[in-house]
C-alpha cells in the first residue's frame, strides 16, 4: 500500500491523537475522526463474551462472520468499503481547535488517553474483522476507518446506544443486494438473465422482495435468483457458458409453455400482473421455485427436456384447485414452505412426463 505511516499513540505521554471534527447531537459533544488498523487492533476492546447480556453493551461476536469480513478486506484490498465504527470513551477527552479558529472550532486534534477504555458501540465485527487483518498483513496498518467518539456515560447508557443504534437499521433485500452487488458473478448472471429471458424482461421487481398489488411486475430478482440455483445446482461461484445458456434456454421455454405468461406479452391482452397473482399459483415464487427444482430432474435426466415442458400448458394453475392444496396451499392460503415446493416440484414432474420422483432422483445422486 505504500503510504506514510501515520502515529496516532504516543507511549511516552500515554496519549492518542487524531484529527478529528466536532459536533453536538442532543446537546453532546462527540468526535469523528480517521483511525488506523492499527490502533484498532491494539486499544480498541471488546465486551467480555462470558459476561450476562445484561452486563455487556453489545450482541457477542459471531466468530463465523470475521473471517468472511477479513477475506472481503484482503480480497479487494483496492475498493473494499467500511462504514464508520462508533465507540464510548471511558474516560477524558481532549479537543484542542485549529489554531485561529477559536474556541468554537469544529476540526481540530482529539486527544485520548491510552488507558481510557474504548467500548465498541456499533461494528464490534468489523473491529474484529479488521484486528485479523492487521496481525496477519502488516501492510495494511495504516489503512483507516472513522470512527465516531462519544463520552462513556456507563453501561445503561452504552446499552441504550446499541439499542438505538440497531432498532432503525433496515436490511436491503435481498434483489436490492444483487442488483447493486458487482462483486458477484452469480449476482451479475442473475442481473443479466432478468433482461435476457423474454418473459422476465420489463417484468421483473429489482428493488423489493415482494411485488405491489398494481405492480407492472411479475417476478422479483430474488426470485429468480433462487429458483435458478435450483435449476443449476452450481458447485462452484464461477457459472461456465453452457450454464448460462441453459438457465435462458430453460426460463425460456417455461415462459413459451404457460399460457397465461404469454398473455402478459401480448401487447393486446388486458390481462394485468395483478390479474394473475390473484387467481394463480404459477404467479408466486413458490412454483417458480418448483419450477427451477423440477427443471433440475428434467435438463439432467432428459435430452427431450423442452418438449417435456410443452406439458406446463395442461397443469391446472388455478389457485382454486385442489391439487395445491397441502402443498403450497393450506386452506386456500399461500404457504412457504420447503417441503411444500418439493411437493408442488414433484407434481410438475409427474405432469410433465417423468417417470422419476424428485426424492429418486435425489438418491440417485448421492450414489453417484
Amino acid at each position: 500500500m505504500g503510504r506514510a505511516l501515520t502515529r496516532e499513540t504516543d507511549k511516552e505521554t500515554g496519549t492518542m491523537t487524531f484529527d478529528a471534527v466536532r459536533g453536538v447531537q442532543a446537546g453532546k459533544e462527540f468526535y469523528s475522526a480517521m483511525v488506523s488498523f492499527k490502533t484498532i487492533a491494539e486499544h480498541f476492546k471488546f465486551d467480555d463474551p462470558s459476561m450476562g447480556a445484561e452486563q455487556r453493551a453489545q450482541r457477542k461476536i459471531r466468530e463465523t462472520r470475521v473471517p468472511k469480513l477479513a477475506n472481503y478486506i484482503t480480497q479487494n484490498r483496492d475498493n473494499y468499503v467500511f462504514s464508520s465504527i462508533t465507540v464510548s470513551v471511558g474516560g477524558k477527552m481532549d479537543f484542542h481547535p485549529t489554531p485561529g479558529l477559536g474556541e468554537l472550532g469544529r476540526t481540530g486534534t482529539l486527544i485520548i488517553s491510552m488507558d481510557s477504555p474504548l467500548l465498541i458501540n456499533d461494528g464490534q465485527h468489523r473491529c474484529a474483522a479488521i484486528k485479523d487483518v492487521f496481525f496477519k498483513h502488516k501492510d495494511f496498518q495504516n489503512e483507516k476507518i472513522s470512527v465516531v467518539f462519544f463520552l462513556d456515560k456507563g453501561l445503561k447508557r452504552s446499552q441504550q446506544m446499541f439499542a438505538d443504534l440497531n432498532k432503525h437499521a433496515v436490511k436491503p433485500t435481498k434483489s436490492l443486494g444483487l442488483l447493486y452487488d458487482h462483486r458477484d458473478t452469480y449476482a451479475r448472471f442473475i442481473v443479466n438473465l432478468s433482461k435476457d429471458v423474454e418473459v422476465f424482461h420489463g417484468r421483473t421487481e429489482m428493488e423489493r422482495a415482494s411485488i405491489a398489488p398494481r405492480s407492472k411486475n411479475f417476478f422479483t430478482l430474488n426470485g429468480i435468483a433462487d429458483a435458478t440455483r435450483y435449476l443449476l445446482k452450481l458447485k462452484t461461484k464461477s457459472i461456465p457458458p453452457e450454464k448460462q445458456k441453459l438457465a435462458v434456454e430453460f426460463w425460456d421455454a417455461v415462459g413459451n409453455n404457460m399460457a397465461d405468461w404469454q398473455l402478459l406479452l401480448d401487447s393486446n391482452s388486458k390481462v394485468t400482473p395483478g390479474d394473475l397473482r390473484k387467481n394463480y399459483v404459477h404467479a408466486h415464487t413458490n412454483i417458480l421455485n418448483a419450477l427451477g427444482i423440477a427443471g433440475h430432474v428434467l435438463v439432467t435426466q432428459h435430452s427431450d427436456w423442452k418438449q417435456m415442458l410443452k406439458k406446463l400448458n395442461d397443469i391446472p394453475w388455478e389457485r382454486t384447485d385442489p391439487v395445491w392444496q397441502g402443498k403450497i396451499m393450506i386452506e386456500h392460503v399461500m404457504q412457504k414452505n420447503k417441503i411444500g415446493i418439493k411437493k408442488a416440484a414433484d407434481f410438475i414432474l409427474l405432469r410433465c412426463g417423468s417417470s422419476t420422483t424428485l426424492d429418486e432422483f435425489e438418491s440417485q445422486e448421492k450414489q453417484k
